[in-house]
């Protein structure tokens, strides 16, 4: 389960699996989350975008004092078996090879699998608000 570098080939795969982990929450937010519409192919094309077969995608960036985790998503199929863990930990590898002293991200209320797997991995929550017009919860990992 060792993540992967996403490639140009690879965009179909990627949102095939972000749709499908993220359809499920649409009648829930009353639109389509934000991962769904997010510019893949020009993620993958900035180096920000890992695979793990299952399939598991996880895209993350740079930015001051931070890695920001943007995407993480687990096809229904896979869910369970480690492969959102394995996809956080290799964002903490890359922050921490970057010289960046934590992770952050953000999800939305409804998710409540994410709002249980992130504290289970050592985030804590540091605020609720609407933000671009979804309900989101944010949270941070000092590393």
């Amino acid at each position: 389960m060792t993540p992967r570098r996403a490639t140009a080939a690879d965009l179909p795969l990627v949102q095939a699996c972000i749709t499908a982990a993220f359809a499920p929450f649409v009648a829930q937010i009353g639109r389509r989350p934000a991962p769904m519409d997010a510019d893949h192919a020009g993620q993958i094309a900035a180096g920000q975008v890992w695979l793990v077969d299952g399939p598991g995608v996880m895209a993350c960036f740079a930015k001051p004092g931070a890695m920001e985790l943007d995407i993480l998503a687990i096809a229904p199929e896979a869910q369970g078996r480690g492969l959102a863990a394995g996809l956080v930990a290799q964002c903490e590898a890359l922050a921490r090879s970057a010289g960046l002293p934590a992770v952050e991200l953000y999800t939305n209320a409804a998710m409540a699998g994410a709002l249980r797997l992130y504290p289970r991995l050592g985030y804590a929550e540091i605020e609720r608000r609407q933000d671009q017009g979804f309900d989101r919860v944010f949270f941070r990992k000092t590393l």
